[in-house]
């Protein structure tokens, strides 16, 4: 082998090496780097483009899909302490030709964080109002998508603003009543009660407490590397004051149910997806959006946790799609007849 081969072949191997190395690097020595390197890289590829709007001083975040057109534009609100890259694993199943808006919500991520904002549910939802104003989302009626707390804030607007949305996805959404009390809000009401806002387990703050998270949070068992989960932690952990506040605010007697109180008032046709193994929210809060809300269907997914999005991202992106369809075939058939 001559010396100019010798040479391409060392050029080659180092060429090759440098992004190798530096991947391990990052894997190892900042991984919380790599965890937003990795969310780039989904919203460059799925074709997400992030952007900011403004509000008189308050700016909100977000990214987008598509432009509007004849199909009901798309928003969607992701849950506590989340942001909306969550919904990427979602996106990837959705038709390219939908217009997709997800927004980071009220002091999460890139949207404004003010110890003056009212992080109440009434008063995310009246944020959320401003964004959609902003974008002039609601020229025309848009389908709403909101999970958890998302769900929570999804469904108050609905009741609150019906002429903005043509329609509504719950995915076990927060700010029901229950009769009984599962053992995560036993376990909540037992914090509460000594005033112990360090050990909520929404708020994990070691890799240890983040895999016990991810546990509580889902059904299926994701093997996370101790890297990741340092990873994860080190990217929530500057937050935690924050979540911890805003936790309170939305368990706070005059937000903890006010899907619940205002349930009835919600009269576009609205889909109701949730885990049957939900260890956050209890799956039985469907059949009391269903007996509430005339036009419910519902979708209980086996084998699922709280973390819908996450565990079964192709199902629900397709239950989203075949909700839309019917709805909108029914408002067709309407307008015919």
């Amino acid at each position: 082998m001559d010396l100019d081969m010798v040479n391409m072949f060392v050029i080659a191997g180092g060429t090759l090496a440098i992004p190798i190395l530096a991947f391990i690097a990052s894997f190892l020595l900042w991984p919380s780097a790599l965890i937003r390197i990795y969310y780039w890289y989904w919203r460059r590829t799925l074709g997400m483009q992030v952007r900011y709007v403004n509000h008189e001083d308050y700016q909100f975040c977000y990214s987008y899909r598509g432009r509007p057109g004849n199909k009901p534009s798309i928003l969607m609100l992701h849950g506590f302490s989340a942001h909306k890259d969550m919904w990427l694993t979602v996106v990837k199943f959705l038709p390219k030709n939908l217009h997709l808006v997800c927004v980071d919500m009220p002091g999460h991520e890139g949207t404004t964080r003010s110890s003056l904002d009212d992080f109440s549910i009434s008063g995310q939802v009246k944020r959320i109002h401003q964004f959609v104003e902003c974008l002039n989302l609601n020229q025309k009626p848009f389908h709403l998508v909101g999970t958890s707390m998302g769900g929570h804030v999804a469904g108050v607007y609905a009741a609150f603003y019906p002429s903005d949305i043509c329609s509504l996805s719950l995915v076990c959404p927060a700010g029901l009543q229950y009769t009984t009390d599962n053992q995560f809000v036993q376990r909540l009401k037992e914090l509460h009660k000594t005033a112990d806002v360090e050990k909520i387990p929404l708020i994990p703050s070691t890799p240890e407490e983040m895999a016990d998270m991810l546990k509580l949070c889902s059904y299926v068992r994701f093997r996370v590397p101790q890297q990741i989960l340092q990873g994860l932690v080190d990217v929530r952990t500057p937050h935690n004051d924050f979540y911890r506040k805003l936790f309170l605010e939305i368990v706070h007697e005059k937000s903890r149910y006010m899907l619940h109180e205002n349930m009835g008032k919600i009269e576009v046709p609205t889909q109701v997806i949730w885990g049957k193994q939900d260890q956050v929210l209890d799956v039985s809060g469907a059949d009391m959006l269903a007996n509430s809300i005339s036009n419910c269907q519902v979708e209980l997914l086996e084998n699922c946790g709280h973390s819908v999005v996450m565990e079964r991202p192709r199902k629900t992106a397709k239950l989203i799609v075949e909700f839309l369809a019917s709805v909108h075939n029914t408002d067709s058939r309407k307008k015919l007849d």
